[in-house]
């Protein structure tokens, strides 16, 4: 015989070869050939014999709470509101105490959590195995697919689905406004003239349904469409009218491309020409050009200027012949050029050029 005592937020269970007898709460008892098995009623119940066989016994079944979880399923297990594990198949028990216990079962075979469980706790390290996020941007535009089928628009946040062998497929277009570099275009004007021309085009995605179901890489089929209209529109002219016509090559080309554009779900809201690149012998003979016109033109200016000066001489000689005080002033205006230019003058012997210098620079009395 021996004793056992069962202290306060305890409970023991009594066994007797092994088989289960009966339950016993506080108190001290003396047993005779049987076996006690002492819990902490804090703690959750693990059974030392097959649950079904204890809960047999009605006042042990109604001093448990048991929770079953089947094998689609999982369990969060919250003690005192506060999250503690997930429970995954099975059965198990809990003591009824002064301990709140609480679950929430989720349904695994499903892909939409509809359980109320925050995002927070779908995100804890110990849930966050079971669930899958996807986040979508506030610039872009997503479509769900479940098991190859198209589910509709996901609108801007994170979203979370249960993991499982479902299919879960999220395709998303970028809608701000990119740039799509057209270079290197090798094209033939009319003429046969080989040019390589640079380009750029500004693009959004207008219809994401558009863009993702209806086409397979819309900025690729974008990228030739605007391709093609331009070495369509500059195989229509020569090369002389295409450098004419440069300024309206952009907006052609984007009126042309627009159609393709929107069958893609996109817009189109700018295209330039960067670079018109000439080969090397026609480069040649444009630099060649280019030298002969300016020196037409400077050869236009000089013939100009000069024919201004004779007329401005005509002008002044006309002038002088019909004003003899205009011709002296002339001639000392000369005069005085000279002689800023010469600090002194030697004359030897006598003559007439000593009297003629004396009437330029002795004043008459």
């Amino acid at each position: 015989m021996k004793k056992v005592t069962v202290n306060a937020q305890q409970l023991a269970l009594i066994f007797k070869r092994g088989a289960y007898q009966k339950m016993l709460r506080e108190g001290a008892y003396w047993l005779w050939r049987k076996n006690a098995v002492v819990y902490n009623i804090s703690q959750p119940f693990q059974p030392p014999v097959e649950l079904n066989l204890l809960l047999r016994d009605t006042e042990l079944a109604n001093a448990l709470e048991v929770i079953e979880v089947a094998d689609h399923e999982i369990a969060l297990q919250f003690q005192n509101g506060l999250f503690q594990q997930v429970l995954t198949a099975g059965r198990y028990a809990f003591w009824k105490s002064a301990i709140r216990y609480d679950f929430v079962k989720a349904d695994l075979t499903k892909i939409k959590i509809t359980e109320n469980i925050h995002r927070d706790l779908l995100e804890h390290k110990l849930v966050a195995s079971y669930v899958r996020t996807y986040k979508v941007e506030s610039y872009e535009k997503a479509l769900l697919f479940v098991d190859g089928k198209s589910q509709g628009e996901l609108k801007p946040g994170t979203h979370y689905w249960w993991k499982n062998a479902i299919t879960i497929h999220v395709a998303k277009a970028d809608t701000r406004q990119q740039q799509l570099e057209i270079n290197g275009q090798e094209i033939l004007t009319k003429d046969k003239a080989n040019l390589r021309i640079n380009a750029w085009a500004q693009y959004r995605v207008v219809d994401a349904a558009t863009a993702l179901l209806d086409n397979a890489g819309y900025d690729r089929q974008l990228y030739v469409a605007i391709q093609q209209s331009l070495r369509e529109y500059v195989a229509g002219f020569a090369f002389d009218e295409l450098l004419e016509k440069r300024e309206s090559i952009a907006p052609l080309v984007l009126q042309q491309a627009a159609t393709a554009a929107a069958a893609l779900g996109v817009q189109v809201t700018g295209l330039g020409i960067r670079d018109i690149i000439l080969p090397g012998d026609i480069r040649e003979i444009m630099n060649q050009v280019l030298v002969a016109e300016k020196k037409a033109q400077a050869n236009t200016i000089m013939r100009r200027e000069e024919t201004a000066s004779t007329r401005s001489l005509l002008n002044t000689a006309k002038m002088m012949e019909e004003n003899a005080m205009l011709w002296k002033l002339k001639e000392m205006e000369y005069v005085e050029k000279i002689a800023d230019k010469i600090s002194n003058i030697s004359v030897s012997g006598n003559g007439v050029l000593i009297d003629q210098l004396k009437q330029l620079f002795v004043p008459g009395k």
